[in-house]
């Protein structure tokens, strides 16, 4: 679905806002300018009756001369037309009714839920995981609920800047991982190092080298040769050549290579099946509208088709 115009039209809207905005205030700070300079005046000792009338006279002259309603009223009507438009762009860009759409199908719901308490549980809401499939009577998702229990403490560990879990996690499954290719174990073992260059300096880091990132020598010598380059400016790592591997866009990437990992190795995909579902049917959906418009001034039975027509 096309929505630049949408955009577009949001976007001038917003701009008349703000210069309506902005000129009301402009108008009202004038006028409470001009009569607080009024005020002042007629609060004068020496001011007589005579020069009461002659100051309200004046003030009403100006107030006259700066015609506020005629200033509001240029930017307000620029803003209802503004808003009107916009309305009326989203009124072409969507259709309120897409029922129009919808066909009487066999619904699997067995399959439907299952892919619904997935999703939930994928995205880390476990109590509502649970409300849904007690409500819907599904209890063969309590596995997929466990693995992923697993995967968020292990997020919310690297969130905190504890890799424990998920060295322990890589660790165990680590013949599993290099089967497809992946190199996470070793990412998570150089962040680790990292870490401890940084907070407990050069010996510490040495000895952690030796002990876990040794056996990645043979097959990651380039980036084995970086991490020992980093001793070198174990005091001033910030400062040096190796400035770019303290960027927390490294602690993001390993959450997301996790993430993938994780799913890979439980068999799912790393986008929900169910996400996946509901941007197809939303990038379908103008199409569908459009040819059950065709069909209905046609007369074809939408109901009764067995196929879509090319």
């Amino acid at each position: 679905m096309e929505l630049k115009t949408v955009q577009d039209g949001f976007d001038h809207a917003i701009k008349k806002q703000k210069l309506c905005y902005s000129k009301c205030h402009e108008t009202v700070d004038l006028i409470i300018q001009e009569t607080e300079q009024a005020l002042v005046k007629l609060q004068a000792s020496d001011a007589t009756a005579s020069d009461h009338h002659l100051l309200l006279l004046e003030i009403k002259t100006k107030l006259k001369d700066m015609a506020p309603l005629s200033r509001l009223e240029g930017p307000q009507k620029e803003l209802n037309i503004a808003l009107t438009k916009f309305a009326r762009q989203l009124e072409k860009s969507f259709n309120p009714d897409i029922s129009k759409a919808y066909r009487n199908v066999d619904w699997d719901f067995h399959t439907v839920n299952q892919i619904i308490a997935s999703h939930l549980y994928r995205q880390g809401m476990f109590d509502i995981g649970d409300s849904f499939t007690n409500e819907a009577g599904e209890e063969g998702v309590a596995g997929v609920k466990s693995s992923f229990v697993e995967m968020y403490y292990i997020l919310g560990a690297m969130k905190s800047r504890d890799l424990g879990p998920a060295l322990k996690w890589a660790t165990t499954n680590s013949e599993k991982l290099k089967q497809t290719g992946s190199d996470l174990e070793l990412k998570l073992h150089r962040q680790e190092y990292i870490e401890i260059l940084q907070k407990q300096g050069r010996d510490p880091a040495l000895q952690y080298a030796r002990t876990h990132l040794t056996p990645f020598f043979d097959t990651h010598q380039v980036e084995f040769s970086k991490m020992m380059g980093c001793i070198l400016f174990a005091e001033r790592l910030e400062s040096s050549p190796y400035a770019g591997l303290l960027s927390p866009t490294h602690w993001e990437k390993l959450s997301e290579e996790l993430t993938r990992r994780f799913c890979d190795l439980l068999g799912q995909s790393f986008e929900s099946p169910l996400s996946v579902t509901v941007t197809a049917g939303v990038q379908g959906l103008p199409t569908l509208l459009k040819l059950m418009s065709v069909m209905t001034s046609k007369k074809n039975e939408w109901q009764t088709m067995k196929q879509l027509p090319v």
